[in-house]
């Protein structure tokens, strides 16, 4: 199956992993689908290197990428139901004790720093780096944990919306100046509901 490219429109990662089942335009897509599109997203996300991805998809066994994808699309609708949970507020402490799933999940990470190369051109030419050991094909779930973490811990819950657009499921966090955005994307949605505004004004006239 051919998918379109993935959005990534929410200004967060952590619900753009949320979109990655989404009807933009008419028809559901969802790029968790299989194995093959789990690997995809992550490499469009850039939350895997490249190597990693394709060293785990040459070692993994027939069924296994897709198995993991189905560990990640469960993921995903757990996560949904505890962003929907608390969208539009701010999260209390108590939040805490409906975490346990991802907290079991941030447990299974292997990470270690090494020094590498300073990527800019500041003061210093090397730096420590965070680096992952990728074991299994279940530890491409590690980044999404931890980017599902830092949503929750660095995001206003407040913020959190759903587009407006007539059958749109995506999420973002709406960072702007005064909280004022209602689209996914004004290229979609926004530009439908400009037509269908405009269309109703043209149907007053009459």
């Amino acid at each position: 199956m051919t998918r379109p490219p993935a959005m990534f429109i929410a200004d967060s990662l952590g619900l753009d992993f949320l979109n990655s089942v989404a009807t933009p335009v008419d028809t559901p897509v969802d790029w968790l689908d299989d194995g093959d599109g789990l690997i995809d997203w992550l490499a469009q996300a850039r939350l895997v290197p490249a190597d990693a991805l394709e060293a785990l998809k040459m070692r993994a066994k027939p069924g296994e990428l897709d198995e993991v994808a189905d560990e990640a699309r469960a993921l995903r609708e757990w996560f949904r139901a505890f962003v929907r949970r608390h969208a539009g507020r701010r999260l209390a402490v108590d939040a805490l004790r409906e975490l346990g799933p991802l907290n079991s999940l941030l447990e299974r990470d292997e990470v270690f720093g090494r020094i590498a190369a300073a990527s800019d051109d500041g003061d210093h030419v090397l730096a420590l780096r965070a680096t992952r050991r990728w074991r299994s094909p279940g530890s491409l779930l590690l980044p999404i944990g931890e980017a599902l973490a830092k949503f929750v811990c660095d995001e206003d819950f407040a913020d959190v919306k759903a587009c407006e657009g007539h059958n749109c499921t995506m999420l973002f966090a709406d960072h702007t100046r005064r909280r004022a955005r209602r689209w996914c994307t004004m290229a979609i949605c926004g530009n439908r509901a400009k037509q269908a505004a405009h269309r109703s004004r043209l149907k007053n006239r009459q």
